[in-house]
């Protein structure tokens, strides 16, 4: 096994890539792309799908380049203190702040809401949101077998119903596919590639790296080149099953505006059309599969942003944690699934861009030597700029789009970032003539 790994570990590898991706909330952001760009949404969802699909898979290759096998290890080669705030952001956002409550959201708008009358007020998400975050907090509390099974028998159930659904979506379309909204008229595969941002992917991706590198190495697999050559296969495997996946789910929004018109959410979207094709029943089965399935999604969440704050603050348990991150949980979730959504936009404007540029200077490493100068200046200049794309300040907007290329279209970091990578390598080469600059492995 540690010469070379057997296709079927392989195949092992890219599903369980491809089971830590698609969560539940995956499922609700491709059908709200495409009921916004309508005819064009071939190219929105391109975009998507390099945000969505392509950087999170290249995080995880950057994580088995680096040979490290803690995120704090490997974002320390930035500096201390830069490795601790960015590791507490990370968690913060995959927990309390945006991933654990939309697990709890999306179950609503999926499996409550169609059943619901439309003035239903606030009370239904709030009871709902101490249920589901009090069973989070009581199987994060007492870890059994139970959610490790409902897990293996609801993703491929969830899997079977949502590949139908979007079959007969293909197949049999609802309606033909309408005009774009205004919003989506141009610069539609930036559109698309900042909706990426949304599933918040690239972010999990520094947590499920390690995941993939120690399954790797709990089965034999130690050297640095077959964990590369078994994480890139196994990446194509899941890249393959999430595009095809990602593609038809936008479609099928695309597709569903003529019959049934917009809606807010995806939630709303998928609990439509599911009714729509199955019927009545067919949006109980729908509803129940994707709350099991958020359920589970949370559990995993709140156990590995527990143990992290755990091991970071040890004076207080990991029992605590959990009680803590789940009061917080459901505060957050009522503010309801799409101001959630609107809100966590420009938070992850300001982040997504780093996490990028850390992920590909993870595979430069070796070309710079590791020198911290040029990590540090590169994602200096990556968050400045990142920071006044996600305020979106009309004055400040009005400044930097002249002047930096494909600003107006959410990308105007990549310049700034690629300077940064230069001018750090200056400063790394000055010191290092110095005897100053400590290059880090």
């Amino acid at each position: 096994m540690s010469n070379k790994a057997p296709f079927s570990f392989v195949l092992v590898i890219g599903l369980m890539l491809f089971a830590l991706f698609f969560g539940a909330g995956n499922l609700i952001f491709p059908p709200m792309l495409g009921q916004s760009a309508g005819t064009n949404f071939w190219e929105a969802n391109l975009g998507f799908l390099v945000t969505g699909v392509g950087l999170p898979l290249m995080t995880v290759l950057a994580f088995g380049f680096s040979g490290k096998t803690d995120l704090l290890e490997l974002v320390k080669r930035v500096h201390p203190v830069f490795g601790l705030i960015f590791s507490i952001i990370l968690y913060l956002t995959l927990g309390p702040l945006f991933a654990l409550p939309r697990s709890g959201t999306v179950s609503f708008e999926i499996g409550v809401t169609p059943f619901l009358p439309e003035d239903h007020g606030p009370l239904p998400l709030a009871i709902f949101t101490i249920l589901f975050f009090s069973l989070t907090c009581v199987l994060a509390l007492n870890p059994t077998k139970i959610v490790d099974v409902i897990g293996k028998v609801l993703t491929p159930l969830k899997l079977t119903f949502i590949g139908l659904l979007v079959l007969i979506a293909v197949i049999k379309p609802i309606s033909p596919i309408q005009a774009p909204v205004k919003a989506y008229e141009s610069h539609v595969f930036f559109k698309g590639f900042q909706n990426g941002y949304l599933t918040m992917d690239t972010l999990a991706a520094f947590v499920f790296g390690i995941i993939i590198i120690n399954a790797m190495k709990e089965k034999g697999i130690t050297s640095k080149k077959q964990i590369m050559i078994t994480c890139a296969k196994a990446t194509v495997i899941a890249a393959v099953i999430l595009a095809v996946l990602y593609t038809a789910l936008a479609y099928m929004g695309a597709s569903s505006v003529g019959e049934l018109g917009y809606f807010e959410n995806g939630g709303l979207i998928l609990s439509n059309v599911s009714q729509y094709y199955f019927g009545f029943y067919g949006q109980i089965l729908l509803g129940l599969m994707i709350t099991v399935a958020c359920l589970t999604t949370s559990v995993g969440l709140m156990t590995s942003c527990s143990s992290f704050f755990n091991k970071l603050y040890p004076k207080l348990s990991y029992k605590s944690f959990v009680v803590i991150l789940s009061v917080l949980s459901i505060a957050i979730s009522n503010v309801g699934l799409t101001n959630l959504i609107t809100i966590s936009g420009p938070v992850l404007k300001i982040i997504y861009p780093v996490a990028i540029v850390l992920a590909f200077l993870t595979f430069l490493h070796p070309v710079f030597f590791g020198k911290s100068e040029v990590y540090q200046v590169s994602l200096f200049f990556t968050l400045v700029v990142s920071v006044c794309g996600g305020l979106s300040v009309k004055s400040i907007d009005d400044v930097l789009s002249p002047i930096l290329p494909l600003y107006s279209d959410g990308l105007g970091w990549v310049l700034p970032a690629l300077v940064g990578m230069l001018i750090g390598g200056v400063i790394g080469f000055l010191r290092n003539a110095g005897g100053s600059s400590v290059p880090h492995k």
